[in-house]
């Protein structure tokens, strides 16, 4: 039998999950980032923002619970965008590529149609922990 700990964060410097989940999961190393959104750490939903200013915060937030269970964007090993339409493609790969820097993890980049809140970018992701 393996017995493994699992371990849920949520960070002090984001707005609390709206539902009954965790932003990160800390388990056997790897840390598993629940899909953020476009919300500040007040709480305002970004609604009538850029698609630019939208996806750097959902961007500041995948950062935000990686550093709070002890990874960070270096340790990246899988990323998944989901975009309120596929004509969002072209901008959010350059403002990840400034986000990640030379990393290159997976990632899949899924048009969506309508995200929750009518925002147009949510970002989950799977790291793992630093040594």
């Amino acid at each position: 039998m393996c017995v493994s700990k699992i371990t849920p964060v949520n960070p002090a410097d984001i707005v609390r999950p709206g539902g009954h989940y965790s932003h990160g999961t800390v388990a056997n190393g790897f840390v598993f980032v629940s899909g953020q959104l476009p919300i500040t750490p007040q709480g305002e939903k970004l609604v009538d923002a850029s698609f630019a200013e939208q996806a750097r915060q959902a961007l500041q937030n995948v950062a935000a619970v990686l550093d709070a269970c002890g990874s960070g964007i270096a340790h990246l090993v899988q990323v998944r965008v989901y975009v309120d339409g596929v004509d969002h493609w072209p901008e959010f790969d350059r403002i990840y590529a400034e986000w990640a820097g030379t990393h290159r993890p997976s990632r899949a980049v899924v048009p969506t149609g309508q995200l929750h809140y009518g925002l147009k970018v949510e970002v989950e992701a799977v790291a793992l922990q630093m040594p």
